[in-house]
């Protein structure tokens, strides 16, 4: 089967508030409340969502759920296995929403409270409609005593995601752990046609595998700071030479934690952009309206529309 060929990304979404107002990408612009958004993922049957919030030095970070109630999103909750008390971000849903990923600074044992380093944990259910068990941790030998961050699955169970202990320049790259037999395998660092001496990270991952987007920091085709980038699969199964995703999707500030939903044909991703202009303001309210818009360099959550051309 020959791979995707193409991913036309149109229609940038206008950021303030042009959504519906019974559309998730409505609720996310209305979370000006929290002064960091980020990180997203929604079920394939769009009934309910999961994002990042935290404070502004980020010594809070919880998971955010989203409920769609008969055809309208309702304001968000702390998942039930998120309260604060332990860093939490980055959630992912199996597609069939019976497995939640994330990444936590939790410790192993409930009864210790001092926190580790970042792993990546999962919560389960038995249907769609029942309660999320208690964090499982991934284990070895996908944890190390190192950071391990924004999992993404595929279709076939292969894990995907950033790890800085594993990357021979000391600095994040992207792995893959493939799932053979029932179990996971030894991570292996993406090809040099993804991984680069500097910083890649956040990989979502399609899930037939035919292409992954990840974010690499503050490379010379990069529009500035981190940028989202895509890489094919050839049909000898080989990841091509990443292509960045251009100006319609990045910015020159930091562009990160992309997410598709492929009910709605739409990207997802996380984004520290400013659109912050240097001029007079009558009043103190104008002052204010101006520094607590939504692009106001604070990390946001952002959507694009998504024309897909898969030719097999």
């Amino acid at each position: 089967m020959k791979p995707v060929i193409l991913l036309l990304f149109v229609v940038l979404l206008n950021t303030q508030s042009s959504f519906g107002q019974s559309s998730v990408e409505h609720v996310l612009t209305s979370l000006t409340e929290f002064e960091k958004v980020r990180d997203f993922t929604i079920s394939s049957n769009g009934k309910e969502a999961y994002l990042t919030a935290q404070s502004p030095l980020e010594e809070l970070s919880v998971i955010l759920r989203v409920e769609n109630i008969n055809g309208n999103w309702q304001n968000p909750q702390l998942a039930s296995f998120s309260n604060g008390k332990f860093g939490d971000l980055e959630p992912f849903l199996s597609q069939d929403g019976l497995k939640l990923y994330f990444v936590s600074n939790r410790p192993l044992e409930n009864t210790d409270d001092k926190l580790k380093d970042y792993d990546i944990w999962y919560v389960t259910r038995t249907t769609i409609n029942s309660n999320w068990s208690a964090p499982i941790n991934m284990g070895s030998p996908i944890n190390t005593k190192n950071n391990e961050f924004y999992p993404s699955i595929a279709n076939n169970n292969n894990l995907y995601f950033t790890s800085d202990a594993l990357a021979k320049t000391e600095k994040d790259n992207i792995f893959v752990s493939k799932w053979i037999n029932g179990s996971y395998s030894k991570p292996e660092s993406m090809s040099s046609s993804i991984n680069s001496n500097g910083y890649e990270f956040n990989s979502f991952i399609a899930p037939d595998e035919s292409y992954i987007i990840f974010s690499g920091y503050n490379r010379k085709d990069g529009l500035g700071s981190g940028d989202m980038y895509i890489s094919y699969k050839d049909t000898a199964n080989n990841w091509q030479q990443a292509i960045n995703l251009g100006d319609k999707v990045n910015s020159k500030s930091m562009d990160y934690c992309p997410f598709i939903d492929y009910t709605t044909n739409t990207l997802y991703f996380t984004s520290r952009r400013s659109n912050i202009k240097k001029n007079n303001h009558n009043n103190i309210n104008d002052f204010i309206n101006s520094i607590n818009s939504y692009e106001n360099g604070l990390s946001r959550i952002y959507s694009i529309s998504l024309k897909s051309i898969i030719n097999n």
